[in-house]
C-alpha cells in the first residue's frame, strides 16, 4: 500500500466512501433533499459534533470515573443502533465478520473515545481537547512517512509542519501547565486517542467492504460499553447507577441524542446532497465551536495562543486533506450485498 492509499482514508472512509456506502443505509434519508436543507444539516454537525466536548466535560466533572460515563453513552447509543437494524431485519455479522468489528471496538470506542473523555478529568479543557483531536490526520501522514517509498506532494509536507507547528504555539501557553502530573496524563490520554483514531481510519478502509458499516457502528459501540464498563467495575471505581447526578445524566442524553444520532443523520444527509470538499468542512469547524462553546460555559480561556495555533494547525491540515484530494484515488473494488 503506498501513501496515497493512506492518505485516501482521510478522504474517502469518513466522506466519499460513506457517500459510497449510504445506498446500503437503511435510514434512507431522502436524496433529492434542497440543498438548503442540506447546507442546514451541515451546520448542525458543525455546531452538534463541537458541542459534544463541552457536554462530555460537564458530564466528566460529576462522576467519579469518566469510563463509566463514556460506557453508557456508548451502550445506550449502540443499543438504539443494532435494535433500529434488528427491526429492519438485518442479518448479525458471521464468523470471521466479527474481526474488524471487534479490532475497530478497541480502535475507535475504547481507545479512541474512551480516553479523550477520560483526558477531560485531567486538568485538559475541552477547547484544547477538541484541537489535539483535530489533529489525527497529521499522523496519518507519519505513518505513511514510515511505510512508503512513494514521494510526498510539497503541500502536504507544508501541512504537516504547520499542523504541528500549531499545536506547538497552542501548548506555549501551557508549558506550566506540563508541571501538573494530571495535566501531564491528560495530554498523554488525547495524543493516544489520536493515534487510535489513526489506525482505525487506515484499517477501515481496508476492511469497509467487508461489512454494513452503519449496523457495525452500533455494534462496536456495544461491545466497547460492556468492556469499558466492565474496566470501570473491576477498578472499583463505578458507582451505582442510581448514585450518577442529574449532570451527568443530561450530558450523557446530549451526546446520545445530538451527537450520536441527530448529528450522524444530519451528516449522511449533507453528503448525500453537498459536495464532499464541502461537508469535510465539519473537521475545521468542530474545534472552534469546542473552544468558543468552551469559554462561554466553563470560562475557560482563549489566549492569543490558543486562536494563532488553532488557526495554524487547521490550515496544516486543511492542506494535507487538499493535497491527496488532488491525487487520482486508487479503483476500489464493488461492494458485495449485505
Amino acid at each position: 500500500m503506498n501513501i496515497f492509499d493512506f492518505h485516501k482514508t482521510i478522504i474517502t472512509t469518513s466522506t466519499d466512501y460513506l457517500k459510497k456506502l449510504s445506498v446500503f443505509n437503511p435510514l434512507t434519508i431522502n436524496k433529492k433533499g434542497a440543498r438548503s436543507k442540506a447546507l442546514f444539516a451541515l451546520a448542525l454537525v458543525c455546531v452538534l459534533w463541537g458541542t459534544t466536548w463541552i457536554a462530555s466535560k460537564e458530564g466528566v466533572k460529576h462522576v467519579p470515573d469518566a469510563l463509566q460515563m463514556a460506557a453508557i453513552r456508548q451502550l445506550i447509543g449502540g443499543t438504539c443502533y443494532v435494535a433500529f437494524f434488528l427491526y429492519k431485519k438485518a442479518t448479525l455479522p458471521k464468523g470471521k465478520e466479527w474481526i474488524p468489528i471487534l479490532v475497530l471496538s478497541f480502535l475507535n470506542f475504547i481507545m479512541s473515545n474512551g480516553l479523550s473523555t477520560l483526558a477531560l478529568q485531567y486538568d485538559i479543557s475541552a477547547g484544547l481537547g477538541a484541537i489535539i483531536g483535530a489533529i489525527f490526520p497529521l499522523w496519518i501522514v507519519v505513518i505513511g512517512l514510515f511505510i512508503s517509498k512513494e514521494k510526498m506532494p510539497t503541500k502536504a509536507i507544508i501541512g504537516l509542519l504547520l499542523g504541528f507547528g500549531g499545536v506547538c504555539v497552542i501548548f506555549y501557553d501551557h508549558l506550566n501547565d506540563f508541571l501538573n502530573p494530571k495535566f501531564q496524563i491528560g495530554i498523554l490520554f488525547s495524543v493516544v486517542a489520536t493515534w487510535t483514531w489513526a489506525f482505525a481510519t487506515l484499517y477501515t478502509k481496508k476492511q469497509a467492504l467487508n461489512f454494513n458499516p452503519y449496523f457495525s457502528l452500533g455494534l462496536q459501540m456495544i461491545i466497547s460499553g460492556f468492556a469499558l464498563y466492565g474496566f470501570s467495575s473491576a477498578t472499583g471505581r463505578a458507582i451505582p447507577l442510581a448514585a450518577i447526578p442529574w449532570q451527568s445524566w443530561a450530558a450523557i442524553a446530549y451526546l446520545v441524542i445530538f451527537g450520536s444520532l441527530i448529528a450522524f443523520i444530519c451528516y449522511l444527509y449533507a453528503l448525500q446532497n453537498l459536495p464532499t470538499e464541502q461537508v469535510s468542512i465539519y473537521a475545521y469547524v468542530n474545534p472552534m465551536v469546542a473552544v468558543l462553546c468552551g469559554w462561554l460555559i466553563f470560562n475557560e480561556k482563549i489566549t492569543i495562543f490558543i486562536t494563532i495555533g488553532g488557526l495554524v494547525t487547521l490550515l496544516g491540515i486543511y492542506l494535507v486533506n487538499k493535497a491527496f484530494k488532488a491525487v487520482p484515488p486508487p479503483e476500489q473494488p464493488e461492494a458485495e450485498g449485505i
